[in-house]
């Protein structure tokens, strides 16, 4: 005689419901990256023009650039265990309303301190959504595709930030009210995206209080975080440079002052950066590494002997120096969120990201730095041959860290249900038996949360466990 004893009978969650609350929320998460970085790189065309208007210095011109940078750092850090803790929306809601500060001190400014007061504002909203948006978009991939959706994370920031360049660059050249509209479309794709932050399900409450903290990094991820975070201050110190100041090198040393082909030449930087990332998955994060520096290496080698005072030499140093950053970038993301442990994900990603932002707002505050005694031309070149002299060196570290062995992340388990309390993962407490999962894998596939098809496949032998419409079921025989 058969008797079932049935243990933690669970009620199975729509699959269906479930995938297609993982998809909009990666959609979600890709489509905040884009308007926010699309927002905080609509003023590179634009600085010329606001120079030119307002009477500061290449020194404040690299400064106000730069004030994005060093306003994200603190953002990223403070921000990113919040994500952790609190969960996305919040951080994400917040993120797009201090964005659209920034945006409105853009399209009122008249002079060099709403400026600066906009790029504050730009930095503080995409360093505090960076690491949210992006843990979000890896979480609700399933565990097989996380890689892609690191990936796909890269691609939506790089998407934004040559979006806003080319189409900042447009407007100003061919509509109307040139430093104003672009800031009032932004306003508007910032009230959807604020829309689908809020439509964002609420995070289980927290374990631990969250407190303002530095990231820390495990101690078998040391090596290739660092290895990573010095590819992708490089990749970012290209693009950088033709983000803040290639666009005032070509108006003054090639007399270009179309604004649309300036921003284009901007815009194509990130443009080839897209598509290249793809490939870097396929390289795999070591190679695409090491290949992304050296493109970026004879991109900057250009640089140096133009200064970017020639069209045609600057629009080849920015292919090859999209191509170069989509690799190295997407190559040093992939290596350290492949690795990254589910419940330190959004403050890790942070931190690398500061590397990130540090390398496009660090090196143009240099160029600013050498204007004053230097023409812009000359700050470029030396500026761009220091950084080509360094990419080699860097390429020489990334086998050296990937040879460390890195931590496995653990899987991250359903809500409400502890580690290996799954189905399929133990019967009464104890690890399962192969013979278990043979008859899963046979009978029925489950789902993620652990819960089977209401299907039951056979009384089993002695000890072997019965699912019956995601319960566990110990059959005894007297």
């Amino acid at each position: 005689m058969l008797i079932k004893r049935t243990f933690g009978k669970v009620p199975a969650p729509e699959p269906g419901a479930a995938l297609r609350r993982s998809a909009r929320e990666r959609r979600t998460a890709a489509y905040l990256l884009v308007v926010l970085t699309a927002g905080a790189y609509l003023p590179s065309p634009l600085y010329p023009g606001y120079q030119h208007a307002f009477g500061f210095s290449d020194l404040l011109m690299t400064l106000i650039y730069a004030t994005f940078a060093l306003v994200s750092a603190p953002a990223l850090l403070l921000f990113g265990p919040a994500a952790d803790a609190l969960g996305p929306r919040p951080v994400l809601r917040c993120s797009v309303g201090v964005a659209a500060l920034g945006s409105a001190c853009f399209a009122i400014a008249d002079g060099p301190a709403l400026l600066l007061a906009g790029r504050a504002a730009q930095g503080l909203a995409l360093g505090a959504a960076t690491g949210a948006a992006t843990a979000l978009m890896i979480r609700s991939a399933p565990a097989q595709g996380r890689l892609k959706a690191s990936m796909l994370a890269g691609m939506a920031f790089v998407a934004g930030t040559a979006a806003g360049p080319v189409a900042a660059g447009a407007l100003a050249q061919y509509a109307p009210a040139p430093t104003v509209l672009p800031y009032l479309i932004h306003l508007v794709l910032l009230g959807e995206a604020a829309r689908r932050a809020s439509a964002l399900s609420a995070a289980a409450p927290p374990v631990h209080r969250w407190r303002p903290s530095c990231p820390r990094v495990p101690a078998g991820l040391r090596a290739r975080f660092a290895s990573a975070a010095a590819t992708g201050f490089l990749a970012w110190t290209a693009a950088g440079l033709f983000l803040a100041v290639i666009p005032a090198a070509l108006g003054r040393a090639a007399g270009i002052d179309d604004l649309a082909v300036t921003g284009g030449v901007v815009g194509a930087v990130l443009a080839c950066s897209v598509p290249a990332q793809p490939v870097a998955a396929r390289l795999g994060a070591p190679l695409a590494q090491v290949a992304g520096l050296g493109a970026l290496a004879c991109s900057l080698a250009v640089l140096a002997v133009t200064g970017g005072g020639s069209l045609p030499a600057t629009l080849l140093a920015a292919v090859a120096a999209g191509t170069g950053h989509g690799l190295a970038y997407g190559g040093a993301a992939a290596a350290v969120d492949a690795a990254a442990p589910d419940d330190q994900r959004g403050a890790i990603s942070s931190a690398l990201h500061l590397a990130f932002y540090l390398g496009a707002g660090g090196p143009a505050v240099a160029v600013g730095l050498l204007t004053v005694s230097y023409d812009l031309t000359t700050a470029v070149s030396w500026l761009s041959a220091a950084a080509a002299v360094l990419a080699p060196v860097a390429a020489a570290a990334v086998p050296i860290a990937h040879r460390t062995r890195s931590p496995t992340p653990p899987a991250t388990p359903p809500p409400g249900r502890a580690p290996g309390s799954g189905v399929g993962s133990a019967v009464c407490g104890s690890a399962a038996p192969r013979r278990l999962h043979r008859l899963r894998n046979r009978y029925g596939r489950h789902d993620q949360h652990g819960n089977g098809p209401v299907r039951r496949f056979g009384a089993g032998r002695e000890g072997e466990a019965l699912i019956v419409g995601g319960s566990r079921e110990v059959p005894e025989r007297r």
